[in-house]
C-alpha cells in the first residue's frame, strides 16, 4: 500500500500543482491525506480548493487546520506573551495576520467556507500487515502545538497517549522531520505551500511492505517568482510576510 500524506499548501496553487503532477510521476498512491492549513496567506485559495476537490474523492481525505479554522471562525491564534520591547512589532505582526485571514474568508464562496468548518481534525487507516497510521495538523487534540527535531521524545509521546498506533503524521511546523520514538515513529511532512526549512514543496510517500513502514521525502522544486508575482498582483494583507518567507525558507524571524 502507499500512501501521499501532504500538508500546508497556503494558498499556493503553484507548489501544489508540482506536488500532485510528482506524486503522479512516481506512480500515484492508495489513499492521498492532507492535513490542513489549505488557504491562509497564498495568492491562490479558492484554486487550491478547486484542485482538492478534483482529487479522487474515494481516496483522498482532508482535514482541517489551525489556521483553516481562523478563516472559517474568527478564531485567532493563542499568541505568546510578547516583552514590553516587542509589542509595537507584536502588534504590527497580529494585524496584519488577522487581515490576511478576513482577506482569504473574502475570497471563498459560502460553500467553500462550509466545507472548511466541516472538515474532521484526525486521519486513521490500518495497513494489512503493519498496523495503525494516524494524521493530525499538529498534535492529537491541539491544531496549534509545535513539536519539531529538538522537542524532548516524552512531550511527543504524551501527545500520542490516547492514540493507539504505530505511525503518526503531522504538519503545522512547515519543518519536515522524522523521529523514532520506542513503539512510535512521528513524521512530519513538511510544507507544500510555504516551507520554513529548504526550497521546494515538501510532501511524504509512505510505502507499506512486509510490516515495514519506508519513507520518501519528497521536496519539488515550483516557481517561487511565480507565486509572488501572483501575490503581488492581489491585495493580500499578508504580501510581504509571505514573499519573505518564501524567498528564505528557514525559520520565522518575527
Amino acid at each position: 500500500m502507499r500512501l501521499a500524506v501532504l500538508s500546508d499548501i497556503h494558498g499556493n496553487h503553484h507548489a501544489l500543482d508540482a506536488v500532485l503532477a510528482d506524486l503522479e510521476a512516481q506512480g500515484g498512491a492508495d489513499l492521498i491525506w492532507v492535513l490542513g492549513d489549505l488557504v491562509a496567506f497564498g495568492p491562490d485559495p479558492v484554486g487550491c480548493l478547486e484542485r482538492l476537490q478534483a482529487l479522487p474523492a474515494d481516496k483522498t481525505k482532508i482535514i482541517q487546520g489551525n489556521t483553516d479554522r481562523y478563516v472559517t471562525t474568527g478564531a485567532r491564534p493563542s499568541w505568546r506573551r510578547p516583552t514590553a520591547e516587542e509589542w509595537p512589532a507584536f502588534v504590527d505582526e497580529m494585524i496584519e495576520r488577522d487581515r490576511n485571514f478576513e482577506w482569504t474568508a473574502a475570497q471563498l464562496s459560502g460553500a467553500q467556507a462550509e466545507g472548511l468548518l466541516k472538515l474532521g481534525t484526525d486521519l486513521d487507516v490500518e495497513v494489512p500487515g503493519y498496523g495503525w497510521a494516524i494524521a493530525f495538523h499538529a498534535a492529537p487534540g491541539d491544531d496549534e502545538a509545535v513539536l519539531l527535531d529538538y522537542t524532548p521524545d516524552d512531550e511527543i509521546l504524551d501527545w500520542l497517549l490516547d492514540r493507539q498506533g504505530r505511525l503518526a503524521f503531522g504538519g503545522h511546523t512547515h519543518r519536515a522531520m522524522d523521529r523514532e520514538l520506542g513503539t512510535w515513529r512521528f513524521v512530519n511532512v513538511g510544507s507544500v505551500g510555504i516551507p520554513f526549512d529548504e526550497p521546494g514543496a515538501s510532501y511524504v510517500i509512505a510505502t507499506f511492505e512486509a510490516g515495514q513502514a519506508h519513507i520518501d521525502f519528497r521536496r519539488v522544486p515550483f516557481d517561487v517568482e511565480a507565486v509572488v508575482a501572483a501575490l503581488q498582483r492581489t491585495d493580500n494583507p499578508s504580501t510581504r510576510w509571505t514573499i519573505e518567507r518564501l524567498r528564505n525558507p528557514g525559520p520565522p524571524t518575527n
